[in-house]
């Protein structure tokens, strides 16, 4: 299967990782440039045990890869992970910025029907809100449902698969 995961922090680096190690070509998105050269260059910019050797091994065999290219692995994915930032506001409530703004990006890169799944931190209703963005954008058929992911550091590949 074809996945596009966007954002490569703990939770982006970590999902795209495990993804690829259990069979599936993935393709991780950052805005950063530094950050996927880096990943390009087999650096990991998070510890986390045993994370660089899955991405290595992946990356090698070629069903993981990084880039800032959001539009084309949109285009070649069925499945696209949201895994980007939701930093608290000084009310405590979700800073949805990052979330909405790609979900706009994948409405406007959608080439066919799509299933996108949130792994971001956000609060209930936050998928319906994903769906209505990505259809003022595009016409193609698409799934959004919520996966919030609970990793624990140290042992967040233990935990993911």
């Amino acid at each position: 299967m074809r996945v596009a995961v966007i954002g490569t922090g703990y939770v982006g680096l970590v999902t795209g990782a495990c993804l690829s190690e259990t069979g599936n070509h993935v393709t991780c998105v950052d805005k950063e440039q530094s950050k996927i050269e880096m990943l390009n260059r087999g650096e990991i910019p998070i510890h986390e045990p045993g994370l660089d050797a899955i991405v290595h091994r992946n990356a090698e065999a070629g069903r993981l890869d990084f880039t800032t290219d959001l539009d084309t692995a949109v285009k070649s994915a069925q499945l696209i992970f949201i895994a980007v930032g939701t930093p608290p506001r000084e009310d405590g409530s979700a800073d949805l910025s990052a979330v909405e703004g790609v979900a706009r990006q994948i409405g406007r890169a959608m080439n066919g029907r799509k299933i996108v799944i949130d792994k971001s931190t956000v609060p209930v209703g936050t998928a319906k809100r994903v769906a209505e963005l990505i259809a003022a954008e595009s016409d193609h058929e698409c799934a959004v449902v919520s996966n919030p992911e609970f990793l624990k550091e140290g042992a967040a590949i233990e935990d993911f698969m």
